[in-house]
């Protein structure tokens, strides 16, 4: 009976996260539409030329249902989506859906290797430097940090083009591919100079978060346990404080899944990295709304998957939390 319960309980929870979700998205939705139509601008002067009649333009209006309430625009474009259609870019008359997809990859590439390099240099500075406080490492890593989350993203990414490929030519300074080398050397060597200035910034964010809960871990009794049964340093740090350090941890990297495609748009604008974010940038200059719907919509529902995956990851490393849930 027991089991029965805790089953009910558990897929009751399920469903209340997942109607949380939708009911989540549905008012990013509305907001998101509201706030792209009262924008400044008209998107259909942009396609128009001094030899268009007034009549052709108002014709255009009319077949872009701009001249329909804004109520109604928002529940054609909701019914849309809801069957799979973002609608075609008012740029260049392609699918939304289709254009985002041949973005992700590059996006995904430059983002999951600054994410995974970030986290493993705050593993290791984070759980040492939490360890040795106040050490000669940790005072460095401190100003690594402070640094890190102060500099914008862009200047670093104009001072490492400056430096290492005007001045020194050594490496690329933009695009993914140089013409006609598609190999997988040359996107590692267009890779270094993005990668760097997104992993800068995340390892500084991860290590701060991580150093101040291994400090924390480090007081705590079991630490003291472990010391006087003879345990190594090196195995207190990895095989107890890391898994409940990382506790913190997990929101934060739930919540940066979103920056696949917000984290990366100043970025790819610098190094004409061709994903996303660029062409978010694209997409607002060009006041072409239903590409921009389709990419809020979207980083959007990275926030709720990543608040998802973080509330499964903290159940996974903190067994109260699942018998709590039970």
């Amino acid at each position: 009976m027991n089991k029965k319960r805790r089953v009910r309980v558990t897929v009751k929870k399920i469903v209340n996260r997942l109607l949380q979700c939708i009911l989540t998205l549905f008012i990013v939705s509305v907001l998101c539409f509201a706030l792209t139509k009262a924008a400044p601008g008209d998107p259909v002067l942009t396609y128009v030329e001094p030899n268009m009649s007034e009549e052709y333009i108002q014709n255009l209006r009319e077949s872009l249902g701009l001249t329909k309430p804004l109520y109604e625009q928002y529940f054609l474009w909701l019914g849309r989506i809801m069957h799979g259609n973002f609608g075609n870019s008012l740029m260049n008359n392609r699918p939304v859906l289709t254009q985002m997809l041949e973005r992700l990859p590059a996006t995904v590439i430059l983002m999951g290797s600054s994410m995974v390099l970030g986290f493993l240099i705050a593993v290791v500075l984070g759980l040492y430097t939490g360890k040795n406080k106040n050490g000669i490492l940790d005072k460095i890593t401190s100003i690594f940090c402070y640094v890190g989350v102060s500099i914008p993203t862009f200047w670093f990414g104009i001072m490492l083009i400056y430096l290492l490929s005007v001045h020194l030519h050594l490496l690329p300074s933009i695009g993914m591919h140089s013409d006609g080398d598609r190999s997988f050397g040359d996107l590692v060597l267009h890779m270094i100079m993005p990668c760097a200035v997104l992993t800068f910034a995340n390892a500084s964010q991860y290590i701060r978060y991580l150093r101040s809960s291994t400090i924390t871990e480090m007081s705590s009794d079991y630490v003291m346990v472990q010391t006087a049964y003879g345990m190594k340093d090196s195995g207190i740090l990895f095989h107890h404080v890391l898994k409940n350090a990382m506790l913190p941890m997990i929101t934060v990297l739930g919540m940066s899944l979103q920056s696949l495609v917000s984290g990366a748009i100043i970025t790819e604008q610098v190094f004409a990295w061709p994903g996303i974010g660029q062409l978010a940038v694209t997409a607002v200059m060009q006041y072409d709304y239903p590409l921009i719907m389709g990419i809020t919509m979207f980083t959007a529902l990275l926030v709720v998957v990543g608040n998802l995956l973080a509330d499964v990851l903290y159940a996974v490393f903190d067994p109260r939390i699942r018998k709590a849930g039970a």
